[in-house]
């Protein structure tokens, strides 16, 4: 049955190397779609006059497709609209020209290089007082000035407005934006040859600052970008931090948040609290239906078989175990675009054999379109998806990372989605502190465990430790003088080392019953695997440790078990369900807001058959799966969800 699966699912693909795989749910248009006109779906908020804007038409054109469009605008109503744009007549007056914003640039920046103020862009494009600048729109400029050169602004001071400014010691491009009330990107506007800052160097700036030189304290203060559409409210989800508290550190904040301003904030000092956590389903935010593009990459290499007529799809599947995993990953992602299919959100995936390779990854990205990709599942290999990471972070193109667990090069656009071992060793110690009044805590590590020891002592300073002996086990004697008769015993055990895990499990569950005994880890390793390790003594003592998922049910009438089971034969294994995971959550996180960033809440956690995701924002750059299962022994030998 295991090979006749994977035969199943290579069937699929060898036919491809490449494949688009469009899963609809739309109202279809009949010979509209035919002709020369398109459709278009209605959207939360857009208006006649944005709708007019994006397809570059005129309103009164939309009103003769649509009459009864003049009567206000229903989300999900579907417009007729020409399918070639025809630019408004309007475009043509003398008093105002044409602009076609470019990726990365801002308002402030198009407003510099005609000659004009903000608001006189903003009185011809009227969308703009209520969203911001996209990449491909075309704007209405007043003509009222020749285009400003700004090949040389960070020598040149002419631009209306400005001011030249020297570079001090320890300032950054953060400090002096946040200092001028601009953004970074705005700053880099006004001196597009900036580079790294330097001492002693002469940039343009805004000829006013907002706020006084203020150094930052960088042990208790960060500098915080804004996204587009965050607001007060969502910067308290965030950090915790009321509005009051953000003017208080930047006053220029009083006049409203805009997309790239600079903040002054503290730095998070403690984890998010389990009892901060809200689970979501998001089954229930679904909110945009447009079509989904995702490209899923994955290292089938299907060519070999195709150039070697010796090796049978068995063969490939015994000597390698990388395409075992990409065929069950790819046949739990098929299976989440069903089931969205089913919510009614359209997807269409793209499927790419990325070989193992960082410069087919590279080929892959540059023969193909990727501007309209929503987000990128995959490559599988930590090396490859850094490397789609990097190619891809211009467009800010999320690349979601499906199976690594390593610390990895981040880049904006980078979503960890398995979380770390530093993640489960937080999540864990986390606990063992929420949970440690009462219970005398006692730890034992090795040599080799130093930093976790340290690590416990920090959230616990009253725990004890027991060091094993020369030989790298304990005797009973040594865990009797740390015990506690009248306080439960909670023991964290830190080691990789077989001879000392079964040496302190076989002495702890022979503990005397007025020593009561429980088991922790910060990581369940090999060496609880190991056959001296006795399976009955882990339950009796709750060996309780962190996890990335659970285990299903197999008995549990879940759908997404029975419709697998329906579709291959087989149970879907701890891949196939990963696949299905990562790719449902991705796509309603997609469907849920206009951009899968603004659906990331670091306190909203979304929990799927065996794994659960809730991103942060990274120290460095990127995002961060910080969702992870506490799982405990229990005396039915399985393994229960604690927390």
């Amino acid at each position: 049955m295991f090979y006749k699966l994977k035969n199943q699912i290579i069937s699929m693909l060898k036919c491809l190397i490449y494949i688009s795989v469009t899963f609809l749910f739309m109202v279809s248009c009949g010979s509209v779609a035919q002709q020369q006109y398109k459709s278009h779906a209605v959207q939360k908020g857009e208006t006649v006059y944005s709708i007019a804007k994006e397809y570059n038409i005129s309103e009164e054109t939309i009103y003769n497709l649509n009459p009864d469009s003049r009567n206000g605008l229903k989300v999900n109503s579907v417009l007729i609209l020409p399918s070639s744009s025809v630019i408004s007549s309007g475009t043509n007056n003398n008093n105002y020209r044409e602009h076609k914003v470019k990726r990365k640039e801002t308002l402030y920046g198009i407003a510099q290089l005609y000659n004009v103020g903000v608001d006189d862009i903003k009185k011809l494009n009227k969308e703009l007082y209520s969203r911001g600048l996209k990449k491909g729109e075309r704007l209405l400029i007043p003509a009222k000035a020749n285009t400003v050169e700004t090949t040389n602004t960070n020598t040149n001071n002419s631009l209306p407005g400005t001011q030249k400014y020297t570079v001090s010691a320890k300032e950054t491009k953060f400090g002096i934006a946040r200092k001028f009330g601009i953004s970074i990107t705005e700053l880099e506007d006004l001196n597009p040859d900036l580079g790294e800052l330097k001492v002693g160097a002469t940039i343009i700036v805004p000829d006013k600052a907002v706020v006084q030189n203020d150094e930052i304290d960088d042990e208790n203060f960060q500098y915080y970008e804004v996204k587009a559409k965050e607001g007060f409210f969502r910067l308290k989800q965030k950090f915790g931090l009321s509005e009051e508290e953000i003017i208080a550190l930047n006053p220029y904040a009083k006049e409203g948040l805009k997309e790239g301003m600079i903040l002054k904030l503290p730095k998070e000092k403690t984890t998010i609290s389990q009892e901060d956590i809200t689970t979501v389903n998001l089954e229930n935010s679904i909110d945009n239906k447009k079509m989904k593009t995702v490209a899923l990459m994955l290292p089938f290499r299907l060519t070999r078989s195709a150039n070697d007529s010796t090796q049978t799809d068995q063969d490939l599947l015994k000597r390698d175990p990388t395409l075992r995993v990409a065929l069950d990953f790819y046949s739990g992602a098929l299976m989440a675009a069903e089931f969205a299919k089913d919510k009614g959100i359209s997807v269409t995936l793209n499927v790419y054999d990325t070989e193992k390779s960082d410069s087919k990854v590279a080929s892959i990205i540059s023969r193909n379109e990727f501007k309209n990709v929503d987000a990128v599942i995959g490559p599988l290999l930590q090396k490859n998806v850094e490397k789609a990471s990097d190619l891809l972070k211009n467009e800010k193109i999320p690349v979601f990372s499906p199976l690594s667990n390593r610390d990895m090069a981040m880049n904006e656009n980078l979503f960890q989605t398995l979380p770390t071992d530093a993640v489960l060793q937080k999540t864990m110690i986390l606990y063992l502190k929420e949970h440690s009044a009462g219970k005398n805590i006692i730890i034992i590590s090795d040599s080799k465990k130093v930093k976790q020891k340290e690590m416990i002592q920090a959230a616990i300073p009253t725990a004890k430790i027991v060091s094993p002996r020369g030989g790298g086990y304990i005797q009973a004697s040594d865990i009797t003088a740390a015990a506690s008769e009248g306080m439960e015993n909670w023991v964290i055990l830190e080691s990789e080392n077989p001879v000392l895990v079964s040496s302190a499990v076989n002495v702890l569950s022979a503990m005397p019953n007025n020593h009561k005994m429980r088991l922790f880890t910060l990581h369940k390793n090999d060496a609880y695997e190991w056959h001296e390790v006795s399976s009955m003594r882990l339950a009796k003592l709750n060996f309780t440790f962190p996890s990335v998922n659970k285990n299903i049910n197999e008995d549990d009438r879940n759908p997404f078990l029975i419709s697998y089971k329906n579709k291959y034969g087989v149970l879907p294994n701890r891949y196939a369900i990963r696949g299905f995971d990562v790719t449902y959550d991705v796509l309603l996180r997609l469907a849920s807001e206009k951009d899968i960033y603004d659906a990331i809440l670091p306190e909203s956690e979304t929990v799927y058959i065996e794994n659960k995701f809730r991103y942060e924002k990274s120290n460095t750059k990127g995002y961060c799966n910080k969702a992870a299962y506490i799982l405990k022994y229990n005396d039915e030998l399985k393994f229960e969800v604690v927390e």
